[in-house]
């Protein structure tokens, strides 16, 4: 959460500054900020999104070629021009740019104050930019950077400037990620590389405790403590066109269509139909190792775990390994009973999500075997996992977990089918899970075509505040990935269940105002389900259907009914969440929300 943006070079600094914040906008957009360095230090911010910043910023004209942006997620102080990055020392002399938390910020603060300083802000950043100004007499900036930072707990990812050292950007990060961009007379660092590819392909990603300093000679890697680190040099594999709209009103929208691909794309070179299996050489561990693993546990947050969750189902049943799905959250709080027999698995999109980090890092701390599942490439999850499998979904700008998710869903299913060949699966059911999985994208096309119905369901029920979201099996966590989708983007109450677990407590809250969302396709838990629809049906709720193409049943109970194409049980929930997702999203539309910014989320939890 926040991004960050910092630019040292030949060009005019602030539109490129804040086209890098627009690029990162879905980190957070509370307010924003920029600082240059221009003979002093200019700094303007704004609450809001970055079009506030850009009416404040409209006709002013900044000299210099070196500056910071910030667009916020708030943690300590709420969303106002003050609290607003970046913040400064007394002097006005050095401006921060902060993503993360400062946890023993109040120590640091009444120190500080008892020394003289003066402090503007609520926020815990604003203790750092005075701990730099305190270190930096006979220091070089990068110097005054390392002895600070030795001083704090918790989190952070920054870029400090100072107008006392007008050719030095340095940055560095503990716990949130930055990249540097290496361009052609020009250097750039950014939280993500979203704003960096339409000016550079070529990327260093920072480690742990690693910082940068950033002058007119180029970039030099060190520790926080001050030992020189060679680095790598990347390259961004992506598009610029993949961070557009293309068209289409939203990213969100545009993430749900491009599904068909994505899907393809996680399965591309990997699937092996006829015999049955998949390849997935990032595991790096061998066929005896693999047989070896005698448990599995999932560790993700939010829309990730609910794709672990079907992964549970999948890998018990087609591969017959006990497995749990842990919520790093919680995860990494705990005493997990853990061994070299024990497979952790880490899902995050983005590879930076602070929860599942520190969970991945735990469980290799107590002797497990971990991997991650990730989407971002050169991400802190990719890199500290040493084995895994990356998605290939492309970059996800809506807040909204979408092709994500599915990506994800489709990798753990490989995975089974893999896992599956070495233990207990038959070439001949290998190859019937591999038919049926090179179909999904074709489908999930034909599932699409029917938007314009879907939009229709969600004009008819976009004034209720309250929803039902019922499933069982794999389609448990199907309603409850359709029902955070509401809560997020529409800011509608839902909440998810088995449908079995309405008896317990949910049926109270039924009726004619009660909509329930049933995932009711025609698979083993067919029959069960519709039971439970007619105990809704009694209680005069309003039902919508996820049903089995051509299933004429279920229209005499259900008010709406969504079609999805037959397929394989193990893969209804990759069918079966994607009128879900454009229920969501065209509900918000109508509800007339941000779908793409919604309120108090960001795209990327790395802290607290």
């Amino acid at each position: 959460m926040c991004g960050i943006v910092g630019y040292l070079g030949d060009k005019d600094v602030v539109p490129l500054l804040v086209r890098g914040l627009e690029r990162l906008e879905y980190r957070g957009y509370d307010s924003s900020g920029v600082a240059v360095v221009d003979g002093g230090l200019s700094i303007v911010k704004s609450v809001g999104k970055i079009k506030s910043l850009k009416d404040r910023l409209d006709g002013r004209r900044f000299p210099g070629r070196l500056g910071i942006a910030h667009t916020r997620w708030a943690t300590h102080g709420e969303p106002n021009d003050v609290n607003a990055h970046p913040h400064t020392d007394c002097k006005g002399k050095i401006a921060l740019a902060h993503n993360g938390v400062i946890e023993n910020h109040a120590a640091l603060k009444k120190l500080l104050l008892a020394e003289g300083h003066r402090f503007e802000s609520e926020t815990d950043t604003e203790v750092l930019a005075h701990l730099i100004e305190r270190s930096l007499p006979g220091r070089t900036l990068g110097e005054a950077v390392s002895a600070a930072l030795q001083l704090v707990e918790g989190t952070y990812g920054i870029a400090v400037v100072s107008a006392d050292h007008p050719g030095t950007l340095v940055g560095a990060r503990h716990g949130s990620p930055l990249v540097i961009g290496v361009g052609d007379g020009e250097t750039f660092l950014a939280s993500d590389g979203a704003p960096l590819r339409e000016h550079t392909q070529r990327v260093v990603y920072l480690d742990e405790g690693e910082m940068v300093v950033i002058d007119e000679a180029g970039y030099r890697t060190f520790t926080i403590e001050g030992e020189a680190v060679d680095k790598q040099v990347d390259e961004l594999n992506w598009d610029l066109e993949q961070i557009e709209k293309a068209g289409f009103p939203h990213f969100m929208l545009k993430e749900i269509h491009e599904q068909p691909d994505t899907v393809r794309n996680a399965m591309r070179g990997r699937l092996l139909r006829e015999e049955g299996t998949a390849k997935l050489g990032g595991l790096n561990l061998s066929d005896d190792e693999l047989r070896d693993i005698r448990r599995i546990v999932i560790t993700a947050c939010g829309t990730s775990y609910y794709a672990g969750l079907i992964g549970e189902y999948l890998l018990e049943e087609y591969a017959r390994i006990p497995v749990e799905v842990e919520y790093a959250s919680e995860f990494r709080y705990r005493n997990p009973i853990l061994d070299e027999g024990t497979l952790v698995i880490a899902i995050s999109q983005s590879g930076e999500t602070a929860d599942t980090l520190a969970a991945l890092r735990e469980a290799r701390r107590r002797g497990a075997t971990v991997m991650g599942i990730v989407n971002v490439v050169g991400s802190t999850v990719a890199r500290e996992a040493g084995r895994g499998v990356y998605i290939h979904a492309g970059p996800e700008i809506g807040v909204a977990s979408t092709k994500a998710f599915t990506s994800q869903v489709t990798v753990l299913a490989l995975l089974t089918m893999h896992l599956g060949r070495l233990r207990v699966l038959s070439q001949a059911a290998g190859r019937a899970l591999a038919t049926e999985l090179e179909a999904l994208p074709g489908k999930i096309e034909k599932i699409l075509a029917g938007a314009p119905a879907i939009k229709e369901i969600a004009v008819q029920m976009q004034h209720h505040d309250n929803f039902l979201y019922l499933g069982r099996g794999p389609n448990f966590p199907v309603a409850l990935e359709g029902a955070l989708k509401l809560k997020e983007i529409a800011y509608v109450h839902a909440e998810g269940y088995p449908a079995a677990e309405m008896k317990h407590g949910p049926i109270a809250l039924i009726d004619e105002n009660m909509p329930v969302v049933f995932i009711a396709t025609r698979d083993a838990a067919y029959e069960k389900v519709m039971t439970n629809m007619q105990e809704v049906r009694a209680r005069r709720g309003k039902i919508l259907a996820i049903a089995t193409e051509g299933d004429a049943d279920i229209h005499a109970l259900a008010d709406y009914v969504i079609p999805v194409p037959a397929t394989h049980d193990a893969f209804v929930p990759l069918l079966s969440v994607v009128p879900l997702q454009l229920l969501a999203y065209y509900m918000a539309v109508q509800r007339n929300c941000d779908v793409d910014q919604p309120r108090n989320l960001a795209k990327s939890v790395t802290v607290e």
